[in-house]
C-alpha cells in the first residue's frame, strides 16, 4: 500500500513546485488579468500569459530549453522532427516559427492590410514626429551598455521604445534570441500601457495652452499649399515606391517593411484584391498571432525571468517608452518656436508605433481641454510613420549589430 501511495506522489508534480514556480505563476495570472479584465491587448497578452502558465508547469516540459541543448556538433540545429520528439510541441513551434524569424514579418503584413497611410500622405510633414519620437531606441542604446549590456542585448532592450511587439521580437531574434522572452513581454505590457504612459509624459511636458492647440482652425488659418489630387493612385503607387527606397538604403528592413507594405498594398488595390487583404489581416495574421504569443509566453521560465537582467529590461523598455514620448513632444514645440501654424505636441506623442491606441488616447486627451478638437487624424499621420520609422531603426540596429 506504501508503495502504490509512494508511485502515486512521485506521479504528481507537487514536489517540483518551487518559490521561483509560483511566482511565475502569479506573473502569468497578471497577465491573464489584464488581457482578460483590463481589456489590455487581449490578443496578445491572453496568449503570452497563458504561454508562461504552460511554460512552468512543473514536469510538463512545455517550456522552451536552451538552444545550446538543440545543437549538433557542427554548429546545426535538429531537425525539427527530433526536436518535437526530444523537447515537445512547444519547443517545435518556437524553433520552426520563432527562431525562423517567420511569424513576425506575416503579423506586419496583416498590419499593413489594416493601416490606411492616407491621412501621412495628406499630412507628410507630420511624418516627421514618427521619426523624432525613435529617439528612445537610440537613447536608451546608450543607456542599456552603460547598465552592462553587450550591444545586442542593448539594442534588443532598446527597440522597445518603437512600441512595436513584432519588430521588438524580429529584433531580439537576430541579435538576443536569450533575452526574447523579457523583452516581449515588456514590449507588449507597455504597448497596453499606453493610455497610462502617453497622459503621463505629456503632462509633465506639456502647458494647457500647446493641450488646446486646436489643429482644424490652424487648418483655416493657414490653408495647405498643395493637395494630392489622386489619392487612390498616390496610395497605390506608395508601398511600392518605399518598399524599393528601404529595400535599397536598409537591406536588413526589407522583412518587416517590405511584408507592411504588400499587405497595404493589397488593400489599398481594392475589390480585385479584396480576398488577399482579408486574408492577411484576419486568419493569417490570427493564426500567427496565437503561435506568436504561445510561444514567446513559454520562453518565459522561472531561470530566464526571476534575474537582476530581467528587472534591467524592465526598468530600461520603460524608459525607452518614456523617452520616444517625450522625444515626439520636444520636436513638436520646437517646430513650433520657427512656425507660424502651431501643431498640438500631442501630435509628435503619437510617433510610436502603437497603432491605433496612441492616436486614440491623444485624441481623447486634446477634447477635455476643446471638445470640439478633433486630433485623430493628425495624430493617425505621426503614428502610421512611426510604424515605418520603428522598423527602419531595427533594420539599422540589424545591419550594424547583426
Amino acid at each position: 500500500m506504501n508503495e502504490i501511495i509512494s508511485k502515486l506522489v512521485d506521479m504528481t508534480a507537487f514536489g517540483s513546485i518551487s518559490w521561483g514556480t509560483l511566482l511565475m505563476w502569479l506573473i502569468a495570472f497578471i497577465l491573464l488579468y489584464l488581457g482578460i479584465r483590463k481589456e489590455y491587448e487581449p490578443l496578445l497578452l491572453v496568449p503570452i500569459g497563458f504561454g508562461v502558465l504552460l511554460a512552468n508547469l512543473p514536469m510538463a516540459g512545455l517550456g522552451i530549453v536552451d538552444s545550446s541543448l538543440v545543437l549538433l556538433p557542427d554548429g546545426s540545429y535538429m531537425n525539427l522532427l527530433d526536436i518535437a520528439n526530444e523537447y515537445g510541441i512547444m519547443n517545435f513551434l518556437y524553433y520552426a516559427l520563432i527562431k525562423t524569424g517567420l511569424l513576425p514579418p506575416i503579423i506586419f503584413m496583416g498590419v499593413g492590410a489594416l493601416t490606411d497611410f492616407g491621412p501621412m500622405l495628406r499630412n507628410l510633414k507630420l511624418s516627421m514626429f514618427g521619426g523624432a519620437a525613435q529617439l528612445g531606441i537610440f537613447s536608451v542604446l546608450i543607456i542599456a551598455v552603460l547598465m552592462g549590456f553587450d550591444m545586442k542585448e542593448a539594442a534588443s532592450l532598446a527597440i522597445i521604445g518603437g512600441a512595436d511587439g513584432p519588430t521588438a521580437i524580429y529584433t531580439t531574434i537576430k541579435l538576443a534570441p536569450h533575452l526574447l522572452g523579457p523583452i516581449a513581454i515588456a514590449a507588449y505590457s507597455y504597448m497596453a500601457l499606453v493610455p497610462v504612459i502617453i497622459p503621463l509624459v505629456s503632462s509633465l511636458l506639456m502647458t494647457k495652452k500647446e493641450f488646446s492647440i486646436h489643429m482644424k482652425k490652424m487648418d483655416k488659418q493657414y490653408p495647405p499649399k498643395h493637395e494630392i489630387k489622386h489619392l487612390k493612385t498616390v496610395k497605390i503607387v506608395f508601398p511600392i515606391v518605399l518598399g524599393v527606397v528601404v529595400a535599397v538604403f536598409v537591406p536588413s528592413a526589407a522583412p518587416l517593411v517590405g511584408m507592411l507594405l504588400f499587405g497595404n498594398l493589397v488593400k489599398e488595390i481594392g475589390a480585385n484584391t479584396s480576398r488577399l487583404a482579408d486574408a492577411a489581416s484576419g486568419p493569417i495574421m490570427n493564426t500567427a498571432t496565437i503561435f506568436l504569443g504561445l510561444t514567446v509566453g513559454a520562453t518565459m521560465t522561472a531561470e530566464v525571468f526571476l534575474t537582476a537582467r530581467t528587472l534591467g529590461i524592465v526598468v530600461g523598455g520603460f524608459l525607452a517608452f518614456a523617452i520616444s514620448v517625450a522625444g515626439g513632444i520636444l520636436a513638436v514645440k520646437l517646430y513650433n518656436l520657427f512656425s507660424r501654424k502651431k501643431i498640438n505636441p500631442l501630435v509628435g506623442a503619437t510617433g510610436l508605433s502603437a497603432v491605433p491606441m496612441a492616436s486614440r488616447v491623444a485624441n481623447e486627451m486634446a477634447l477635455k481641454y476643446d471638445r470640439s478638437n478633433h486630433i485623430l487624424q493628425y495624430c493617425m499621420a505621426s503614428n502610421v510613420s512611426g510604424v515605418i520609422g520603428s522598423a527602419v531603426a531595427a533594420g539599422v540596429l540589424i545591419s550594424f549589430l547583426g
